[in-house]
């Protein structure tokens, strides 16, 4: 895999290089409320924009369903781009249209645009190879040079991140190789302990994760909505708490697996509960009770690991050399509901050992609790494509960028 120093040095003033970004940013009203995946491309852009190249920049932002949406264009994303540059930058209200090439052609050695949401276009996201190269196609008649800095979509075979790269010279940026670099810790000579945070809602998202995990890690720490099909399978009640019955079977032994392989799987002893689901909008006080995990009320809910299992967990992470955390451990988003995550991060934050926060959820978790980036080892852009490293999956974007 060529990486973006090696271009740098072979030369690009006046070159157009297209940017393959991830800035797929939360928004709320129009307005970004997290913009670290912008901030993690800046040292490829503003590297690039310093040696001469005519900077393009390209991304998805949400769902649309192939044809432009307006609640998902990238205009908010330039804007935030050109103020984290300290420049001016383009912004093409196309994919690949007059205005796409308008504002390439405009751009001066040394400047940025952005197209707009790539997804806005069938062709990107297509099953189909052929749909999917025609739109690759039209995208490289956009540029000379192709780096690939999307770490966050690499996991997916789409046409920017897949086709595009067989059809110009391609690099990979400072945040691939930054991300591929930190996954390479997690699974290749890794430092013991190791210990595995898992959240989030779904413990399906996580299976293949856990498959390749028991075989790796020495402690598994389970939290988040997955955690009660967990409980749930070593008999206990879960109440109305989020359940995936027809993965019971597969987590039961999971268990069994990790207990003969001397992997341990810690769940936790308290959990806190509510009738319902909270409003995350009004985000009003809802009085959660805590009981015990292997006790938890008929009709309650459970929303966050209790204080008990705060502490557990800080203390199962206390002594580990390297953590890799994917996955909140309750409704976080709800200040009833944030302490287990907090303490989890906490426990990075004090940790001696190499902390990666495995992006997504995660991610904005930290960032929203208020906590200092720097104080972990690494920050992951990209969450599933994280997850799918470690499964030891082929990644498209990744594949594609190698020689």
């Amino acid at each position: 895999m060529k990486t973006i120093d090696e271009l740098l040095a072979e030369g690009v003033d006046g070159k157009r290089v297209f940017v393959r970004a991830d800035l797929n940013v939360p928004m709320a009203d129009g307005l970004i409320t997290d913009d670290g995946r912008i901030r993690a491309v800046l040292p490829t852009v503003k590297a690039l924009a310093d040696a001469g190249a005519k900077v393009v920049v390209a991304s998805h932002l949400g769902r649309p369903k192939g044809v432009p949406d307006l609640k998902f264009s990238l205009l908010q994303a330039a804007e935030r781009l050109g103020e984290l540059l300290g420049a001016p930058v383009a912004f093409a209200q196309d994919t690949v249209g007059p205005a796409a090439h308008d504002a390439v052609n405009g751009l001066e050695p040394g400047q940025v645009a952005v197209i707009e949401n790539l997804r806005f276009n069938a062709g990107e996201t297509s099953k189909d190879d052929a749909e999917r190269g025609e739109f690759a196609d039209r995208l490289a008649a956009l540029a000379d040079v192709y780096v690939g800095d999307g770490f966050g979509a690499v996991h997916r075979k789409h046409a920017s991140v897949y086709d595009l790269p067989a059809r110009l010279p391609h690099y990979a940026g400072y945040l691939i190789a930054t991300e591929v670099g930190v996954l390479k810790k997690l699974t290749e000579d890794v430092q013991r302990p190791y210990v595995v945070v898992l959240g989030g809602a779904k413990v399906s998202d996580k299976l293949a994760v856990i498959d390749q995990l028991l075989g790796k890690a020495d402690r598994i720490l389970i939290g988040g909505g997955m955690v009660y099909t967990f409980l749930k399978a070593k008999g206990y009640e879960v109440g109305s708490s989020l359940l995936q019955e027809d993965q019971l079977a597969t987590v039961a032994e999971y268990l069994e697996r990790a207990e003969k392989t001397g992997v341990e799987i810690v769940l936790p002893v308290d959990t806190l509960v509510a009738p319902e689901f909270p409003d995350l909008s009004a985000k009003a006080p809802t009085h959660p009770a805590t009981v015990p995990a292997d006790a938890m009320p008929a009709g309650q809910m459970g929303l966050d690991i209790g204080p008990e299992t705060s502490k557990l967990y800080a203390s199962k992470l206390a002594d580990a050399a390297t953590v890799f955390w994917n996955g909140p451990m309750g409704v976080f988003e709800h200040p009833d509901y944030a302490a287990g995550t907090r303490a989890v991060a906490q426990a990075l934050v004090e940790s001696k050992g190499f902390t990666v926060v495995g992006g997504g959820d995660s991610a904005a978790a930290v960032r929203i609790l208020g906590f200092d980036e720097n104080a972990f080892g690494h920050i992951s852009t990209g969450g599933g494509a994280s997850l799918e490293y470690l499964e030891g999956k082929t990644l498209p974007g990744l594949a594609a960028l190698e020689d």
